[in-house]
Formats: C-alpha cells, sequence, structure tokens
C-alpha cells in the first residue's frame, strides 16, 4: 500500500468517524475537554501538515499518529455521549 493510499484510507477513517458521531446526535458541548483535546489535535495535525520538509520520516509518522489519536478521541466522545 503506498503512502498516498494509506493517508486516503486513515481520512476515509476520520471522516467516518465524524459521520458516525454526527449521525447519533452527539453532543461535545457535554465533554469540553473532550472538545479541546479534538480541538488540539487537530491544530497540530495542521502544524505538522505545514512543517517543512519530512524531518527522517518523523513528520509523516507524527501525522499518522495524530489522525489515530483524533479518531480515538472521536470514539470516546461517541462512547461517553450518555455521560
Amino acid at each position: 500500500m503506498t503512502s498516498t493510499t494509506k493517508r486516503m484510507a486513515m481520512a476515509s477513517v476520520l471522516v467516518g468517524a465524524v459521520a458516525a458521531a454526527f449521525a447519533a446526535g452527539v453532543s461535545t458541548a457535554r465533554q469540553p475537554a473532550m472538545r479541546n483535546a479534538l480541538e488540539n489535535l487537530r491544530e497540530a495535525r495542521a502544524n505538522l501538515q505545514n512543517a517543512t520538509s519530512d524531518k527522517g520520516g518523523h513528520r509523516v509518522e507524527a501525522i499518522r499518529l495524530t489522525d489515530l489519536a483524533i479518531a480515538q478521541v472521536l470514539a470516546g466522545i461517541e462512547a461517553g455521549a450518555d455521560d
């Protein structure tokens, strides 16, 4: 699987997670710490995306891990919707 294909697959997972959260009517307003974490992770991802050069592969890996963290926070928000 190429790097581009992997990124597209991860983006699809993230879009699906977001869509599932909204479809379930999850309110992030009741979970301010999780909402803040999600916003911070998205900002971190944008900063990593805008960084120059590949940093020996570490920048790309950091983006991948940040995408996974975003997906986990979204899943946590969904799981905690009843809290």
